[in-house]
């Protein structure tokens, strides 16, 4: 069964740093397209960061600088380096997966076939 796990949300002031993990199981996924979005309260589900078909890296303008998504395929683990949060960033993040998607669609989270089933992250002022 292929699964992806997040974890490593939680509760932190602005400025603060969290590391957020997504753990995929069931399959190799070296050679997919892994991404996160994040869900804030109230509002649509958005792109934050993506690796394109196991290789190069991918940022939403909101993030960059701030966060750095790196991965582990030995482990087939993917992470998200949060750095400088803000109480904008307050949002229920999930990992994503796909294997067939192209460039121009990476930023569409109903693009990606394997979800995970997110974790909160949420930071004070």
């Amino acid at each position: 069964q292929v699964q992806l796990a997040e974890s490593g949300g939680g509760l932190v002031q602005a400025e603060g740093s969290l590391r957020l993990s997504c753990t995929a199981s069931g399959r190799t996924f070296s050679r997919y397209t892994m991404a996160w979005f994040r869900q804030p309260p109230g509002k649509e589900r958005e792109f934050v960061a993506a690796f394109f078909r196991g290789s190069n890296t991918y940022y939403a303008d909101s993030v960059k600088g701030r966060f750095t998504i790196s991965r582990l395929n030995s482990e087939n683990t993917m992470y998200l380096q949060m750095n400088g949060l803000r109480p904008e960033d307050t949002a229920i993040y999930y990992c994503a997966a796909d294997q067939n998607l192209i460039l121009s669609s990476i930023t569409w989270a109903r693009q990606y076939d394997l979800w995970g089933h997110g974790t909160q992250v949420t930071v004070s002022a």
